[in-house]
């Protein structure tokens, strides 16, 4: 199978447009508040969404919209979560109105989400300044504008596309994301937007999407709090023109493949932009006796706080990684753990057979000092492996979050 990384993430995809535009939800106004992504063909399309009870009006109107496998445009403001928030549902659904008449489209036909402060009240007057504007800007090459208009606290855009040979045809998968706080998903994670230019059923999508989401979002975690709003989307209009994919086997595969490709990109770029953060965490757990525990525990140690202090005070603590081992939710033999940290300044193995394998500490303090870290864990016992994304623990964190909404 050949994939190849290239521009234009949501915009990549053959029939794709997006914008960004600021329409005053955000206090600066140099910072874009409203994104679009809007298709020139009716779409196929899929969404999964947070776990969390409290959920914001914009994903029961998404899931409503959407019950019929069908889509034409997303549309997201940053700035206010619009959850537990006045007449939120109706501020959704008034939303979808205004953008379905500047398009031609239905309400019906609109994914739509919000992202940022929780509880406070969302006003429909941005809106309606900002989405004529937002229409107007409407480009093939607007990708950049649109993951620009859905970050909050993210100091970076999060955006990668492909290219991967379905059934003789050349086809695209592209995604935009945001996320860097309050990130701890159990179904996807923060926000995701995804758009291809394959033919395949609203049925395949979804299962796409469950399937992808184990291996990537859901193996990422910031701060263990996961987000009222978390929702990842998901839309494809067919106009690579490959034989639809309507049941699994190489076609469904292959397209698979591709969109992990995208996601792991972007899950991976979530968790190294956490808020405050200065290390990203990859932690690879191998030699499992199924898949599962390989998540299981691979996403515990880079939940640890404990261990996430260790990683920013540069301090080759391996005891706190094997205690977050010991306490992971699987059944397995901790007597055969061995744990190596490594970057690219080298490797250095602290953990053999769950006790104490002399090393280095200067040595393990040049590894730890990089921007990149990986805590490699061998459970010998298995053949099964998975990772899982975080970043360190730094003063940084507490001060973003400590004043959030002031």
């Amino acid at each position: 199978m050949y994939i190849e990384y290239i521009n234009g993430g949501v915009c990549a995809p053959k029939g794709f447009q997006a914008s960004g535009v600021h329409c005053g939800i955000r206090r600066n106004k140099t910072k874009k508040d409203l994104a679009l992504i809007v298709s020139d063909v009716m779409c196929n399309a899929a969404a999964i969404y947070t776990t969390n009870k409290v959920k914001g009006a914009p994903i029961t109107v998404t899931q409503h919209n959407i019950q019929d496998g069908r889509a034409k445009a997303v549309i997201c403001n940053s700035g206010n979560a619009n959850t537990c928030a006045p007449n939120g549902i109706e501020i959704a659904k008034q939303t979808c109105g205004l953008l379905a008449k500047e398009l031609g489209i239905k309400p019906e036909d609109i994914i739509i989400s919000s992202t940022g402060v929780i509880g406070m009240p969302l006003s429909i007057e941005p809106f309606e300044t900002g989405i004529p504007k937002l229409v107007k800007k409407l480009s093939y090459e607007g990708s950049d504008m649109a993951a620009h208009g859905i970050m909050t606290t993210d100091t970076l855009k999060k955006e990668c596309a492909v290219s991967v040979v379905i059934g003789n045809k050349v086809c695209h998968i592209g995604g935009i994301a945001k996320g860097s706080g309050m990130i701890h998903p159990n179904m996807a994670t923060m926000l995701c937007y995804l758009t291809t230019d394959v033919e395949i059923t609203p049925e395949m999508l979804k299962k796409a999407l469950l399937r992808d989401v184990a291996d990537t979002f859901n193996q990422v975690s910031v701060d263990g709090d996961t987000s009222t709003n978390d929702t990842v989307a998901i839309m494809a209009n067919g106009l690579a023109g490959n034989t639809p994919i309507d049941s699994e086997g190489e076609d469904f595969d292959e397209f698979c493949k591709a969109l992990n490709y995208v996601t792991a990109v972007l899950a991976k770029a979530i968790a190294k932009d956490g808020e405050g953060a200065t290390k990203l965490l990859e932690c690879i757990v191998s030699g499992a006796p199924d898949k599962q525990t390989a998540r299981v525990i691979s996403k515990s140690v880079i939940t640890s706080s404990l261990f996430k202090s260790a990683m920013f005070g540069e301090d080759a603590n391996w005891g706190r990684a094997l205690c977050a081992i010991g306490y992971a939710d699987a059944q397995f033999d901790v007597t055969k753990v061995d744990i190596v940290l490594s970057s690219s300044k080298g490797n250095v193995e602290v953990c053999k057979g769950a006790g104490y394998n002399f090393f280095s500490e200067e040595e393990a303090s040049q590894i730890l000092g990089e921007s990149e870290i990986k805590i490699l864990v061998s459970l010998n016992q298995g053949d099964e492996k998975a990772r899982a994304w975080g970043c360190d623990l730094t003063y940084n964190y507490v001060k973003i979050n400590g004043n959030y909404r002031t």
